[in-house]
């Protein structure tokens, strides 16, 4: 993550649609890499790992302006980073329970029921209903899903959508990325007694700790930077129908890095997420005027 005014590490050359992709690919990747040790680090100490290492990366680049600040502002951040602690915890507690593709595409409704709730006309309904064809399919082939997997999954979304809305807010509050470094270390303060009621010794083990900054680096450091730098000349509504392939991605990180092979109806239940989203997306952009 780099300063609104700094010179970015990342290659100008680099297209953004690519940096978004491999900003994609990067949190999927770390998230399999954070499933795939669940059994030696447990969801809750790896989530607080990750957002712990992230802030400490972020802030000696950031390193935000804190004084001056309104009690708003601070109301803000704080809730801000309670979102952004809940999304995370709670999809990773999801990943401990069923597979990778299938949490993140229910995780996917809630931003998309946001962007959907914004729309006036009824025909936009159909990527509610397609969206919800989608997850109806994967009870069909549901035989690795349990309820609380699902249902930590849907609290994600939520707090998804919530972190959506948040993090507008934070924007006009916060200069730069000030706001998401400071979030992320709320997040962080908040989640450390769980991390330590559950990680015990374990975070005093260099490898842990090793892991746990691997995977700050693959599921923040790296994407927040890719998105900064895109979004400098990327069309929001372009950024949209991107980030609506991470359903995709995240099945595709689970065969390859996990093994975990979906049924032939949850990959259809998949596919039909990531086009209501897409849907969903250009439907946005064409309500909305793009001013060049």
């Amino acid at each position: 993550m780099v300063g609104p005014n700094s010179s970015s590490p990342l290659p100008r050359a680099v297209s953004p649609v690519w940096l978004v992709l491999i900003g994609i690919a990067s949190v999927q990747l770390g998230a399999s890499v954070a499933k795939s040790i669940f059994d030696e680090i447990g969801p809750t100490t790896m989530v607080w790992l990750r957002l712990a290492s992230s802030v400490l990366v972020l802030a000696l680049v950031v390193r935000p302006r804190l004084r001056g600040r309104t009690r708003r502002d601070w109301a803000v951040v704080v809730a801000f980073g309670l979102s952004l602690g809940l999304m995370n915890w709670s999809i990773y507690q999801s990943f401990a329970r069923i597979p990778l593709g299938v949490a993140v595409t229910i995780e996917f409704i809630g931003p998309l029921t946001l962007a959907v709730l914004g729309s006036r006309r009824a025909r936009d309904l159909v990527w509610v209903v397609l969206a919800g064809v989608g997850v109806a399919l994967l009870g069909f082939d549901g035989d690795d899903l349990t309820w609380a997997g699902v249902g930590f999954a849907l609290l994600a979304g939520a707090a998804w959508a919530a972190y959506i809305l948040l993090s507008a807010e934070t924007g006009r509050h916060w200069e730069g990325v000030d706001g998401l470094v400071l979030a992320s270390a709320v997040a962080a303060l908040v989640l450390l007694p769980f991390a330590v009621g559950t990680g015990g010794g374990d975070l005093l083990d260099p490898r842990v700790l090793l892991i746990g900054a691997a995977v700050g680096l693959l599921s923040s450091v790296i994407p927040y930077s890719c998105e900064l730098v895109a979004l400098r000349s990327l069309r929001p509504a372009v950024f949209g129908i991107l980030m609506s392939l991470e359903p995709a991605a995240a099945a595709l990180a689970g065969i390859i890095v996990l093994g975990e092979l979906l049924g032939a109806v949850q990959y259809v239940a998949v596919a039909c997420v990531v086009l209501a989203s897409i849907g969903a997306t250009r439907s946005q952009r064409a309500r909305v005027p793009v001013l060049d």
